[in-house]
């Protein structure tokens, strides 16, 4: 197993460094082709080469496991007790506006858990990771072939009488805000994608609370770089863990939050 996780970290890391810098170069030209699917969700030409790519990459490393991936419909109706999933642009509305803050989201499910997982923000040049033992860490810039510099990831203590909440730019929205209303918040940040899951991991935001639609291949990655770091990921209704593997693979409510934020 310890070989298995080695592989899933190194192969998770290397293409999610491939997909965002095939994603920078979409980014970086004059214009891109967008399209709406039939959800009403954009897409774009980055979100098919990038998902693509991985896609292409996950199945020569990992052939026996299933893959679910955000832009492949057909793999939204398989179901497996253990499987990677994957949003190749997480955050396309950020991307579409060139605000950086969408993610490359690589994640292992296993038993309903995220249990390995790879977020990177390219325009934001930031890496965060779960190692082969489950710690998360963030590597620093530049990333090479071979890992540099990786500082491990820990939620902070926090103080209910001062929290620091972050929540979806994209996103936000009257229910949103009556919910962190019932919290003492010192501080607010704004993020978009699964960068608030890392926030949290880094100790940068102590709670980090979702009240709208969201799919696993939005939340796994993050899920995993949280859970890494100490953070839980709980059903909003009842403060239960957040599971994976569900038909259609639709979440529910949910927060995020550093052990110690008492739920409100």
């Amino acid at each position: 197993m310890t070989a298995f996780h080695d592989k899933v970290e190194q192969v998770f890391r290397a293409l999610a460094l491939q997909a965002g810098a095939r994603i920078m170069q979409v980014y970086h030209s004059p214009d891109f082709a967008t399209r709406t699917k039939a959800d009403d969700s954009p897409v774009t030409e980055a979100d098919e080469a990038a998902d693509a790519l991985i896609a292409d990459g996950l199945r020569a490393a990992f052939p026996d496991i299933l893959i679910v991936t955000e832009e492949q419909a057909a793999s939204h109706a398989r179901q497996a007790d253990r499987f990677i999933i994957v949003d190749p642009l997480d955050g396309t509305k950020e991307f579409i506006q060139r605000r950086g803050d969408f993610t490359v989201n690589i994640a292992l499910v296993e038993g309903g858990v995220p249990q390995r997982g790879v977020v990177y923000a390219p325009a934001r040049e930031r890496l965060f990771y779960t190692r082969a033992n489950g710690q998360s860490v963030e590597e620093a810039a530049p990333f090479g072939a071979e890992p540099g510099a990786v500082t491990p990831l820990a939620v902070r203590v926090p103080d209910n009488a001062a929290l620091v909440v972050v929540a979806s730019k994209s996103h936000r929205d009257q229910a949103t805000d009556e919910y962190i209303a019932r919290y003492s918040v010192a501080d607010f940040n704004s993020a978009g994608s699964s960068l608030k899951f890392c926030l949290v991991a880094a100790g940068e935001a102590d709670l980090y609370p979702r009240l709208g639609r969201t799919m696993e291949w939005d939340t796994a990655a993050g899920h995993a770089v949280a859970q890494g770091a100490g953070a839980e990921v709980l059903r909003l209704n009842d403060a239960k863990p957040l599971t994976y593997g569900k038909p259609g693979y639709e979440n529910p409510f949910f927060v995020v939050r550093a052990p110690g934020v008492v739920l409100r």
